[in-house]
């Protein structure tokens, strides 16, 4: 496992490191495989945030952000965060091995889980991430998918809690 800590508007001190070292360190025992972990520790108006994530083998990613007046509770927060969606997760994975008869054939679903019930298709223009923030705004959505025009890429805009933007593209 591979944790990187890195501090916005605050200083990352050796104690601090060694704290979330110590706390994300224990969600390995959830995973066979090697992982890396990031987290971000910063103070935004007085409230300590801490923005964690797994990044998993396979492409699967587990994240979790908490704020609380201490740092280190922000730390312990987040770190129950990722172990219950963790939980939650394998819980998921072990019920559908469970479903699958010895004949592979699926067994009884369960209320919880979700389906799929709509499908939409559309056509994707080239344009700049900018001109995409516009449309996603023009249709009042939370985010938008569009192909970069400079990377030829799908990227995804997307609204952020604190009314700025955000922009996904994939990774090389």
């Amino acid at each position: 496992m591979r944790i990187i800590t890195r501090g916005k508007n605050i200083e990352v001190t050796d104690a601090l490191k060694a704290h979330v070292e110590k706390r994300i360190g224990k969600i390995a025992k959830y995973f066979d495989e090697d992982f890396e972990a990031q987290v971000t520790l910063s103070v935004v108006k007085g409230s300590h945030v801490v923005d964690a994530t797994l990044l998993l083998k396979g492409g699967m990613l587990v994240r979790g952000e908490v704020n609380s007046p201490d740092m280190y509770a922000s730390i312990d927060l987040v770190t129950e965060k990722l172990e219950r969606q963790i939980r939650k997760y394998k819980t998921r994975i072990n019920r559908k091995a469970r479903q699958l008869g010895a004949n592979g054939d699926e067994g009884k679903s369960y209320e919880d889980e979700r389906s799929i019930v709509k499908t939409k298709r559309f056509p994707i223009k080239p344009m700049q991430p900018d001109e995409a923030v516009l449309q996603m705004n023009l249709l009042e959505h939370d985010f938008f998918i569009f192909v970069n025009a400079e990377t030829n890429k799908a990227n995804v805009v997307y609204r952020r809690k604190d009314g700025n933007y955000g922009l996904i593209e994939p990774q090389n």
